[in-house]
């Protein structure tokens, strides 16, 4: 066979015909293929997020589908007029323009109120130290009782009346009292005790009846 004759083969009508379909084929494949992406993920489309707090974990859940997020409850609070299940609050704001398929975290209202474990703060820390931690953990703080003891020095929790110790379960709820320290020791007390009865014994004399109801002037 000629060269000539070769390349008149192979660029023949037919063959090209043949090579031009399969890169038409080709050509509309990946076509439906990236249509079909779009489709479903509605590629390069924003969607305006939609304000969740207040509603129930359910109704939530729906509203993001339909608008082709993803809802994920991921953290619970505890708010006591609130009723439970009710989203609080929401880990992409209202209004946010995202992509389809976001996902987006909620927070819900729990049925009851969290307990949390009470650290290592009995004879461990002052009454600042302890305050700031316990406030920042959640629990609000009654006025603290004062015992004898190293000034503001923590000497005990109470919560309900109950002395409260570490590694116990606290409801946040619950209002808790410090005992701390007056700066004042025993020892400071007996001596207080004892200049006390001292004076008092001192008033109880009559110096006119000690002196025969004359006037004391010291000689």
């Amino acid at each position: 066979m000629k060269v000539r004759e070769f390349f008149r083969a192979v660029f023949s009508r037919y063959l090209l015909a043949n090579l031009l379909a399969m890169v038409a084929v080709g050509v509309f494949i990946v076509f439906l293929i990236s249509e079909g992406l779009n489709i479903y993920t509605r590629h390069g489309e924003e969607i305006t997020v939609p304000s969740l707090r207040g509603m129930s974990m359910e109704r939530a859940r729906l509203t993001l589908e339909q608008e082709g997020l993803k809802c994920v409850v991921t953290d619970s609070g505890y708010i006591a007029s609130k009723k439970p299940g009710v989203v609080l609050d929401q880990s992409v704001a209202a209004g946010s323009r995202v992509k389809a398929g976001r996902e987006v975290d909620i927070t819900v209202n729990a049925a009851s109120p969290p307990t949390i474990v009470m650290p290592d703060i009995v004879d461990n820390s002052s009454m600042r130290e302890a305050e700031s931690r316990l406030r920042a953990m959640g629990f609000s703080l009654a006025p603290p009782q004062y015992i004898n003891g190293e000034r503001e020095w923590v000497y005990g929790i109470k919560a309900g009346g109950r002395e409260v110790t570490a590694g116990t379960r606290v409801r946040i709820t619950e209002r808790l009292t410090l005992v701390v320290g007056n700066g004042l020791t025993d020892d400071d007390m007996h001596e207080e005790d004892s200049l006390e009865t001292e004076w008092n014994y001192g008033e109880d004399i009559n110096y006119d009846d000690a002196t025969g109801g004359e006037d004391y002037d010291g000689e």
